[in-house]
């Protein structure tokens, strides 16, 4: 894919407010150390992440990527009703029905001739989102659209974490831990045609996807039944095969970089930044180094903000160009991979 007329106008986000350290959580998990014998600091030590953030109880998804893209229209001076389509590409949503794409764009005012709808891809939501609405602006259907989304960590944790006490073996344990890596927060992001502004930064210059779904079973985020059926006949539950991902996510990056580089016709060497998603240290310095791209040449968050789904690539750009790492005319990879396997590449030239 490739594209000719299509900026990442602006960015907003939301940042939750109650910080969670990894020792606070390994606190509540003292019973589950004690049975396997393990010392404080292993949640730090295995992923580099110190703390996360959570939302407050109670808080609604919608009321974060709300604020988020309020804060996108209000950077690049767009109208509401001058958005064209509204996708919510998060994890997290509010309801099964309606789409939490919905309700946002009634609290934004978003006009009536806008597409508004809901898209789920695991953690990469929001840059399929991205290509969405880029393939409506390069058609010439619509001048800006807006990809949002909002995701929580705060209940599957605890959930997870009373589980994990309840069943204290380590074959539980290592299939529970990567949902401790969980944070919390909200983006948006703003896509025009660069009508809105004398600038045209951020041109979306094209990208690259593959697929492995023959390892859809690796990492799993849902519900199930509990037999026999008690006041609580369902609850949610997660399960990460944390070396099988990493291996096979690998192997795919790999690929989708070969085809990513081709597409766009670009040179690695050329690569001034990029950006991941947000999955830990072990992670990172193991795409990059497969992929042969210098780790000063990444700029992450996972550390004090944890994996925050579909969130944490794109607010991570954001921060980054917030703290000047990311500068007009860096030529920016964003490389983005999600359960299922999917992992899909974007190319842009900041």
């Amino acid at each position: 894919m490739k594209y000719s007329k299509v900026y990442l106008e602006a960015f907003g986000y939301e940042i939750a407010p109650v910080v969670v350290s990894s020792a606070e959580l390994e606190a509540r998990l003292e019973p589950v150390y004690e049975a396997l014998h393990l010392s404080p600091g292993q949640l730090e030590g295995l992923t580099g992440i110190f703390e996360r953030r959570w939302w407050e109880e109670g808080y609604r998804l919608s009321e974060g990527a709300t604020l988020a893209a309020r804060r996108a229209l209000e950077i690049a001076d767009v109208l509401p009703e001058q958005v064209g389509a509204l996708i919510y590409g998060g994890v997290c949503r509010e309801f099964f029905e309606p789409a939490t794409a919905c309700r946002i764009a009634a609290d934004l005012g978003i006009g009536p001739d806008a597409t508004v709808y809901d898209i789920s891809n695991a953690c990469l939501g929001v840059l399929n989102g991205i290509i969405e609405i880029a393939n409506r602006i390069e058609l010439g259907q619509i001048r800006s659209g807006l990809v949002v989304a909002s995701e929580t960590a705060r209940e599957i944790n605890d959930i997870m974490i009373e589980r994990m006490c309840q069943d204290r073996s380590m074959d539980f344990f290592k299939r529970s831990l990567a949902t401790l890596t969980g944070g919390s927060g909200a983006v948006a992001v703003l896509l025009s045609d660069g009508s809105f502004s004398r600038d045209r930064r951020r041109r979306l210059v094209g990208g690259a996807t593959q697929t492995a779904p023959q390892f859809h079973g690796l990492c799993r985020w849902g519900i199930e039944a509990f037999k026999p059926l008690s006041a609580h006949h369902f609850l949610q539950f997660t399960s990460t095969d944390s070396a099988a991902v990493l291996t096979h996510g690998v192997e795919l990056g790999i690929r989708t970089w070969h085809a990513f580089l081709r597409k766009l016709g670009w040179v690695k060497g050329q690569i001034d930044k990029v950006i991941c998603h947000q999955v830990g240290a072990s992670h990172r310095d193991t795409i990059l180094g497969s992929l042969g791209i210098a780790v000063d040449k990444d700029y992450s968050t996972f550390p004090y903000l944890g994996n925050i789904g579909t969130v944490s690539l794109p607010l991570t750009a954001a921060l980054a160009e917030d703290r000047e790492v990311l500068r007009p005319g860096d030529r920016v990879a964003f490389l983005g991979i999600g359960s299922g396997l999917n992992c899909l590449m974007l190319g842009v030239d900041w």
